[in-house]
């Protein structure tokens, strides 16, 4: 039987922007990943909500929202999903939950505090686009967050909202099945991770003709989205679209969840106003994170995750928002936010980096395969004293075959961005801080 929800309240009309959660209102109630604490605080409401329009309407309310992905690519949702072709049956979501980007934890904690909520996100979406069939795909390593995922489709199941006649309806089913990853970084590429659901090795496919939504899961049309995209779908229908889009940039709605790390003094994951906030609030705001350890200056900050080029001292005002990181140069990626000091190494920390793709590639495309391993080859040499003043200039080679131009956006020579990403540490350090690795090259 299915168990009613409260119905949806307006947010007051007093509440700061800066105040207004809208995926991690249960982030601190330690029963948050319950059913009985979701129903209690209005979940369902916005499935139950959706379930009184037509799936045309609930598709129309998420593209007045503007919602753009919160992945990586920042593709706004309702439009990716208008690109399914009409009547060719059956069609697919795909969850990607396979987060693994250096820096990145965000969706983790989505899915181990409020894996309700996510849930709920993939029944409105199912609606929308008249699926059937949804599959929650989270990363190998992920236990906690597998665990509490089970447990509340076991509850949602039980109650009655996932599974045959959804709420009660007579006209609306749907199964999720949750799969396990076995690690791979690589698969957090969409294609890669249908993929590996087909039991295939993890390896990207060649787009096009292989666009998800027209050719994707076993050759039908597929949806992927990510795990924050589908979790802020809930308050979308419950408030409409046009109260989602109200709040942040024009170009940027909403909210928006950051996984602050490193160097700072209170590091963690932060929902802030998506395209009105900096990104000097978000590193120095006490309600953030808080500055700099003591006595310590800034050096470089990641914006998007490992993948992106770094920012400095003068990118700090910023606003995150789409638009205006991808000028300057960068993106948001991720949603990993990653502080360096001026006690950071900068060679090491970029041979981190490296190291993480080269061992990441699948080994797809001779450019990634080869080249992001020389990289890491070069880099290891300069770090033991052994390098050459020409291996600077080697590295900028290696990556210009990777990605030619060494430009952002970049250009690339393999299927996925994998090789391209290892190329922005490169890039960014030897940019800036070039004089650190001749200290190693005499």
């Amino acid at each position: 039987m299915t168990t009613v929800a409260p119905a949806p309240q307006d947010p007051p009309q007093d509440i700061q922007p800066e105040d207004l959660q809208i995926v991690t209102s249960r982030f601190h109630n330690p029963q948050g990943h319950t059913l009985a604490a979701y129903i209690q605080s209005g979940g369902y409401s916005g499935l139950q909500r959706a379930l009184e329009m037509a799936p045309a309407k609930v598709h129309d309310e998420v593209r007045a929202a503007s919602l753009l992905g919160r992945g990586g690519a920042g593709f706004p949702a309702g439009v990716k999903w208008g690109f399914c072709p009409p009547q060719v049956w059956p069609r697919y979501l795909v969850v990607n939950g396979d987060e693994s980007e250096p820096g990145t934890y965000k969706d983790r904690l989505l899915m181990e505090r409020d894996p309700h909520q996510l849930i709920e996100g993939c029944m409105i979406a199912c609606y929308a686009l008249g699926l059937s069939q949804c599959f929650l795909y989270v990363r190998g390593e992920m236990a906690h967050a597998q665990e509490r995922l089970a447990a509340a489709l076991n509850e949602a199941y039980e109650a009655g909202y996932v599974g045959a006649n959804v709420c009660g309806s007579k006209h609306f089913s749907v199964d999720i099945t949750l799969h396990w990853g076995a690690g791979a970084y690589i698969v957090g590429e969409e294609t890669a991770l249908i993929e590996s659901l087909e039991g295939n090795r993890g390896m990207p496919r060649l787009k096009p003709p292989f666009f998800p939504a027209a050719i994707g899961l076993y050759g039908k049309p597929t949806i992927v989205n990510n795990v924050e995209t589908l979790s802020n779908l809930p308050w979308i229908i419950a408030n409409g679209g046009e109260a989602f889009a109200a709040m942040g940039a024009e170009s940027s709605t909403g909210t928006r969840v950051f996984a602050v790390s490193g160097h700072v003094v209170n590091p963690g994951v932060f929902e802030v106003p998506f395209g009105t906030t900096t990104f000097r609030d978000i590193i120095f705001s006490s309600r953030y994170g808080g500055g700099l350890r003591p006595d310590r200056s800034l050096k470089a900050f990641i914006p998007g995750g490992a993948s992106a080029p770094w920012f400095y001292e003068e990118h700090l005002d910023l606003h995150l928002e789409k638009t205006a990181v991808d000028k300057a140069g960068s993106m948001l990626g991720s949603g990993a936010i990653v502080v360096m000091d001026d006690t950071t190494n900068i060679v090491a920390a970029c041979h981190n980096l490296v190291r993480f793709f080269a061992r990441e590639s699948c080994g797809k495309c001779t450019p990634c395969r080869e080249g992001t391993s020389w990289l890491e080859k070069i880099l290891s040499r300069i770090l033991a004293g052994q390098g050459r003043p020409q291996d600077l200039d080697l590295l900028l080679d290696v990556c210009d075959n990777i990605s030619p131009g060494i430009k952002w956006p970049p250009r690339q020579t393999t299927i996925c961005p994998l090789g391209p990403s290892a190329v922005s540490p490169i890039a960014s350090a030897l940019q800036r801080f070039r004089s650190e690795f001749e200290a190693y090259t005499p």
